[in-house]
């Protein structure tokens, strides 16, 4: 049963004495001695742990066919099936901060950082992982999005080049460059595909990508960083993050505005995520001490509530 603090009331009630099988009803329940309610919403649930707990990984594919890779010191692959991880095919390079795009079995693992910043691409075929064609502009702590084959990176760090509104993608075999971003970030998520991206924060600022230009998006309720991000540019969820105190809630996309979702179980950021704004998952990241293994499952529907 979820709690009021992961939900907000809004619209108008039905008040009865039996529990409701669709949103805005309200009841006394007997048993618990607890006023109750009905509503339409999202709600994050307990998952399967990660074999190894990292931070700064990336992931990819979906809430029942999930994959995760990189993070600090880590090279290590690891796959999902809706209850538990189990080990996959190692990265060639070793990396964090890098980002991810397409499914588990034809994912995309791209750019990031081993003692410097990194231009690699490697790509997966559910078993292990081969080298693809170089990033332009190596970079870490950036937005990615999209398909092995159609593959967006956007914004990010670089120590010796300006790529904070650089675009880059990718055809299955090199990058190429994309209409620049109109602000300047680094520490953002993504969502989408290639022709219709998402550049989620960097404090606050979204905007949609076309397959050629950047235009502005919704402003987000927290202007945070270090978050994760999924589903599509008409349909997104972004979770977790800090700023600078680390946070648990969750943000939902519907194209042009955001509302809030049902806040994570454990608060966290630079975790990775995967799936929908319906069935979305989320793994690993820091708490502000540990390196975090739990995975949470988001899922939409009615959402039973007590006060």
């Amino acid at each position: 049963m979820a709690e009021l603090a992961s939900l907000s009331i809004t619209g108008s009630f039905t008040i009865g004495n039996t529990p409701a099988t669709s949103s805005g009803h309200m009841w006394f329940n007997c048993e618990t001695n607890k006023l109750e309610y009905s509503l339409y919403g999202g709600a994050w649930s307990a998952g399967g742990a990660l074999i190894t707990g990292r931070t700064a990984l990336a992931g990819t594919g979906t809430q029942n066919a999930g994959l995760a890779f990189g993070g600090y010191y880590s090279a290590c692959t690891e796959e999902y099936d809706g209850s538990t991880w189990s080990a996959g095919g190692a990265l060639i390079t070793e990396r964090h901060f890098l980002e991810g795009a397409g499914t588990q079995n034809a994912g995309l693992a791209f750019g990031g950082v081993l003692g410097q910043q990194q231009a690699c691409t490697e790509e997966y075929d559910g078993t292990s992982w081969s080298t693809g064609g170089a990033m332009i502009e190596g970079r870490l702590r950036f937005g990615g999005a999209g398909t092995q084959d159609a593959a967006l990176a956007f914004g990010g760090y670089s120590y010796v080049a300006y790529v904070p509104k650089c675009t880059e993608e990718y055809n299955g075999s090199s990058w190429s460059t994309g209409g620049a971003l109109i602000n300047s970030r680094q520490c953002h998520a993504g969502a989408g595909t290639q022709n219709a991206g998402l550049a989620i924060g960097g404090y606050g600022r979204t905007e949609e990508y076309n397959g050629s230009s950047w235009s502005a998006g919704g402003e987000m309720i927290n202007p945070l960083v270090f978050y994760a991000g999924a589903g599509t540019q008409n349909a997104a969820l972004a979770f977790g993050g800090c700023s600078p105190a680390t946070v648990a809630c969750t943000e939902e996309y519907n194209g042009s505005s955001w509302s809030a979702g049902g806040a994570l179980i454990t608060a966290r950021y630079q975790l990775a995520g995967a799936g929908t704004q319906d069935a979305a998952l989320a793994f690993g990241g820091y708490d502000g001490s540990n390196q975090l293994s739990c995975t949470e499952e988001y899922n939409k529907g009615l959402q039973i509530c007590s006060l």
